[in-house]
């Protein structure tokens, strides 16, 4: 096994564990179970999305606030609208180049997808699609940034500021 698999599979390992003690606790019946279940996740997340570069784990933690502070931001607009029917909604897609590798954009439009007011629909052209509650309302200014965080967590910081 080469250094980058093992590294890509330590990483895994670590991601899932945390996220299964997280969701089932740490109860032993639990904590069995994990042992059986999270080797079987990152043996499938490597089946499919192969290792291609490592993931830097300290951006991943550098970049969880920043999510949850967009989470919060775009919920309380998108309650908002909910609330305000004065305030509209102009729904629509668009087209945003992406300059990372396959993992990483299914990594982008997952992340995209959870949060308020965007969703994401696949790639078309080499671009993602993405519905946006609102055109207006600038959620398409942030999917750059949130693209590049991405990228300097998978270690392709390079192509991402290459496109914008």
């Amino acid at each position: 096994m080469d250094v980058m698999r093992l590294k890509a599979v330590l990483h895994r390992v670590l991601i899932l564990g945390v996220i299964w003690v997280v969701l089932s606790g740490t109860q032993l019946k639990a904590l069995v179970f994990g042992v059986a279940i999270v080797p079987a996740a990152v043996w499938l997340s490597l089946q499919l999305i192969p290792a291609q570069s490592p993931l830097r784990l300290w951006g991943l933690v550098r970049h969880i606030p920043v999510f949850i502070w967009g989470s919060l931001r775009g919920g309380v607009d998108v309650a908002l609208r909910a609330f305000s029917p004065a305030m509209g909604l102009r729904p629509g897609w668009v087209k945003v180049p992406v300059a990372l590798d396959d993992g990483g954009r299914v990594a982008l439009g997952s992340e995209l997808s959870l949060m308020p007011g965007t969703l994401s629909a696949g790639m078309r052209d080499g671009k993602l699609l993405v519905h946006l509650l609102d055109k207006d309302a600038g959620f398409k200014d942030g999917i750059p940034q949130t693209e590049a965080a991405i990228a300097a967590m998978i270690g392709q910081s390079d192509n991402a500021e290459e496109r914008s």
